[in-house]
């Protein structure tokens, strides 16, 4: 027969007290918190797939902030290229109207007084900055401001080249900011002429304009010159010859003064009162201009240049009409950029799309894991509360059994 002391009965009777206790409080902690596992012990396996689970929702998080910024960056940057835009194309309007030949010099001042309050409200379109601060439009250097006059009143760019870009997911990156020189300073320039050499200080060249861009592109497979030097010959005719020395086909080949000819699929004129051999004039094909510079350039010929002679007549013309085409092409590169913008933005909508989806299906993971069972808890609370309270009186009716009761 197996003896059993009185210590026993108490150590065994105590310590069976303590685990519905301590069962009765986990429970009681569960219902309080919410959470199924408040500590590794209570499931461990369960425990570790929370741990992985919260890194992930903390991941998903960092990149959904990521997400946000680059998304309040590039629609900043796409609303102030609009502004730029509609402000550009307000000028070119203007310029249009400057080429009215009714105008008096009265009227092509007050233009001229415009496109000044224009050219002042492209600037401050230029000089955008963010919520922080930084300028948006001058690379890595957003504490210096993109654009500032120098001693003439120039606009001149101040920032760098560089390009901002954000981590919005596991190896995805967007770039998140342009710098102003590729947006307003690198636009190409109309087709320009000017003279050389003159032997006749009188002659000028106008009209330049491309009239064929395929010929001009036939003319050179490879790259563009820089440039074109038209003389005019002893003998009467008109040579050609680009940057690299290559002698171009004429079309008419033989000079008539005011009469229009072609060259690489540029048409232009020459006007020389008395032709002598020797007058030189280069043509710019694939010059750059900033659009500030040939906006300046404009206002300056509305204000100076002299309609009352033929050559000032002639300068006019091509200032409005090279201006219109150096106009075009800024909105040209800035409709170009807002394109790319809107690629750059629809990867973000997707990826913040992805970041959403991944986040709710994590949360919804780690609440099957985590999260308690009300129902569940509170039955187990009543059944855990009745068998502690039976075995308190079990306890305390057995703790009471001695063998002196009976003697």
């Amino acid at each position: 027969m197996m003896r059993i002391s009185s210590q026993q009965i108490f150590s065994s009777g105590i310590s069976r007290l303590q685990e519905l206790n301590t069962s009765l409080n986990n429970t009681q902690q569960q219902i309080s918190t919410g959470k199924r596992v408040n500590q590794p012990s209570d499931d461990p396996v369960a425990a570790a797939r929370i741990l992985k689970l919260d890194q992930e929702l903390a991941r998903v998080e960092t990149y959904q902030r990521n997400v946000d910024l680059a998304d309040n960056r590039l629609s900043q940057e796409e609303s102030a290229l609009q502004s730029a835009t509609d402000i550009i194309q307000r000028i070119r309007e203007l310029t249009v109207q400057a080429g009215n030949g009714a105008l008096s010099v009265n009227d092509r001042q007050s233009i001229a007084s415009e496109m000044k309050e224009r050219l002042e409200q492209l600037a401050t379109v230029a000089n955008t900055q963010d919520a922080s601060g930084e300028y948006i439009f001058s690379g890595f250097q957003g504490s210096v401001q993109s654009f500032k006059q120098d001693a003439t009143g120039s606009w001149v760019y101040q920032g760098d080249e560089g390009q901002r870009v954000l981590e919005i997911d596991d190896g995805v990156t967007v770039p998140i900011s342009d710098h102003g020189k590729g947006i307003f300073v690198n636009v190409p320039e109309a087709i320009t002429g000017e003279h050389t050499n003159l032997v006749n200080p009188d002659a000028y060249i106008s009209g330049v304009k491309l009239v064929s861009e395929a010929d001009l592109a036939a003319e050179y497979p490879n790259a563009f010159p820089d440039d074109i030097t038209v003389e005019i010959q002893a003998d009467g005719t008109l040579l050609a010859i680009d940057a690299q020395g290559d002698v171009l086909t004429v079309e008419p080949a033989t000079y008539e003064s005011g009469e229009p000819f072609v060259v690489a699929g540029i048409e232009m004129t020459i006007t020389d009162a008395v032709p002598g051999a020797g007058d030189q004039f280069t043509i710019d094909v694939n010059g750059k201009q900033s659009v500030f510079a040939s906006i300046e350039n404009l206002i300056a010929g509305l204000t100076t240049l002299d309609k009352s002679t033929g050559q000032g007549n002639s300068a006019y013309d091509d200032l409005i009409a090279q201006s219109l085409v150096n106009l075009d092409n800024a909105q040209e590169s800035m409709v170009l950029k807002q394109t790319e913008i809107g690629g750059r933005m629809n990867a973000v909508e997707s990826t913040k799309t992805f970041l959403e989806d991944s986040s709710v299906y994590s949360n919804e993971i780690r609440s099957q894991l985590q999260d308690v069972d009300y129902a569940e808890a509170i039955s187990n609370l009543s059944f855990q509360s009745f068998v502690l309270q039976a075995a308190q009186q079990s306890f305390a009716q057995v703790s009471q059994l001695s063998l002196f009761d009976r003697l």
